[in-house]
């Protein structure tokens, strides 16, 4: 049973070199519908290459297929090392893998085709919902059996996050995309469904989901591969484990409550978006601890931000993290939401956390993950993750930078009146203003694009012609 002696690396495998594939294909999309916000002619009068198609694309595949392989990838790595045991079934591991890339698949011919929910971030129809709930629960169930027949006394505080992420996930996937199918009643599509939610009711419940996917999927999840990695490339112990479980508490606890700011100045009652406000507000709090928690780390290792490539996409996503997160409660701020809402600031908020945060820590696991998972001393080319680093970095400044510009002025020009009560400018006026902002826009998607082909080649130097590695589980602790 020398199988049972050794991790399964397979399933890691596979996901870490999909999160490199579903990177480069998702970020492909944003590049092009970039483009098509400074020059529309570029849907080429195609119906299924319109913006309003390619968008819930792109989302849905920088999120769930490029974030969530490399999720899969490094939980169901980290449980196991963590844990010193095999992931309890290689059954279960080979399912999730394969139902995960046909969610993918199937959400990548719907969408374009414009079969949706329309509801941001679960815009699959009620049959791909279902598969996507069957996946999941067997994830929870690889997950957390395998924490159940550790051999370790004690849970890594990075399998906290993750079990976080699992858990919650799947109580907002259920939930939000509660659906009534019109083929039931015997009256249209069979893919047609519609929310079993009316109104304000179904908007609030949309943004609990909306912004707990952003809070636990793209940062609790992530958070646990940041306890991990981090510490391993600096090859140092966590700064604080104290602080890391407080973390992990405070933002657990907090995170639920916050969706309503997405809802200012709408339909909803004013105590709910109050309240979402506050609880944004007190999010501060844990979410910098965390990054302090990530960036201490580093005390005493310094040095080797200056030759190590791999721990600066980490420690960079960190400063993201905490950039974004300083960003996010501000904006939930009513008065300030009242600039922001609706601008090009919140698109560039969103890409500070989507790219600086989630695709930087995510880039830098998979860089120090590959070299032990097809047994070699490192990757193909460092001097290559350094070019990556440099145009990856450049490039989402200036994507942010430039929304952010865009954005202020987009919410002045809006609210601008003449002396006698009249708008100052149109609305048309205000998106000819965003046209070199967009273009900037365009470079840096192209860049941090550039970025991930650059990683595809040096992916692909390293695995041919690698023996897959095999390591053995240590005796059990005592």
């Amino acid at each position: 049973m020398q199988n049972q002696q050794t991790y399964n690396y397979k399933v890691v495998r596979q996901f870490a070199i999909m999160t490199v594939v579903w990177g480069i294909v998702g970020m492909l999309v944003g590049v092009l519908i970039a483009a098509q916000l400074r020059w529309p002619e570029l849907n080429f009068d195609v119906s299924w290459l319109t913006y309003s198609r390619l968008r819930p694309l792109h989302t849905n595949a920088v999120i769930f297929a490029f974030g969530g392989s490399a999720l899969f990838a490094t939980s169901l790595y980290v449980v196991q090392r963590t844990c010193h045991t095999r992931l309890l079934s290689d059954g279960l591991a080979s399912f999730v893998f394969w139902g995960w890339q046909l969610v993918i698949l199937l959400a990548a011919i719907t969408l374009p085709l414009g079969i949706t929910s329309s509801k941001e971030y679960a815009e699959l129809e009620w049959p791909i919902d279902l598969l996507i709930t069957v996946v999941w629960v067997a994830y929870a169930i690889l997950f957390f059996g395998t924490i159940m027949k550790r051999k370790t006394p004690h849970i890594y505080v990075a399998n906290w996050f993750y079990g976080a992420f699992i858990l919650t996930v799947a109580l907002l996937h259920v939930v939000n995309s509660a659906a009534l199918p019109t083929a039931l009643f015997g009256a249209g599509d069979m893919m047609k469904s519609y929310s079993a939610y009316p109104g304000a009711i179904d908007a609030m419940v949309q943004w609990w989901y909306g912004h707990n996917a952003v809070g636990f999927f793209l940062t609790a999840g992530f958070l646990g591969m940041m306890y991990y990695f981090v510490p391993k490339q600096a090859n140092r112990p966590v700064y604080s484990y104290r602080l890391s479980v407080v973390h992990f508490w405070a933002l657990i606890s907090t995170y639920m409550w916050a969706g309503p700011h997405h809802l200012h100045y709408t339909a909803l009652p004013d105590w709910t978006q109050t309240l979402g406000m506050v609880f944004s507000l007190i999010l501060l709090a844990p979410s910098w601890g965390g990054m302090i928690n990530g960036i201490m780390t580093l005390s005493g290792a310094w040095h080797k931000l200056r030759t190590d490539p791999i721990l600066r996409f980490m420690v960079v996503s960190l400063s993201f993290y905490g950039m974004s997160t300083f960003e996010g409660p501000m904006m939930a701020i009513k008065t300030v939401n009242e600039l922001s809402h609706y601008t090009d600031w919140t698109v560039g908020h969103v890409h500070s956390g989507a790219l600086g945060w989630v695709a930087m820590i995510s880039i830098g696991a998979i860089y120090a993950l590959v070299p032990k998972l097809f047994g070699r001393e490192a990757m193909h080319s460092i001097k290559l993750i350094e070019i990556h680093f440099w145009v990856m970095t450049v490039g989402v400044v200036l994507y942010i930078a430039s929304m952010w510009i865009s954005g202020v002025m987009q919410g002045l020009m809006w609210r601008a009146v003449n002396a006698d009560g009249t708008l100052t400018y149109s609305f048309i006026q205000s998106v000819e203003a965003t046209y070199p902002y967009y273009t900037v826009r365009l470079l840096g998607g192209i860049m941090v694009l550039s970025g991930m082909f650059i990683m595809a080649f040096n992916v692909w130097k390293t695995v041919v012609g690698s023996k897959p590695a095999t390591d053995a589980i240590p005796a059990a602790a005592h």
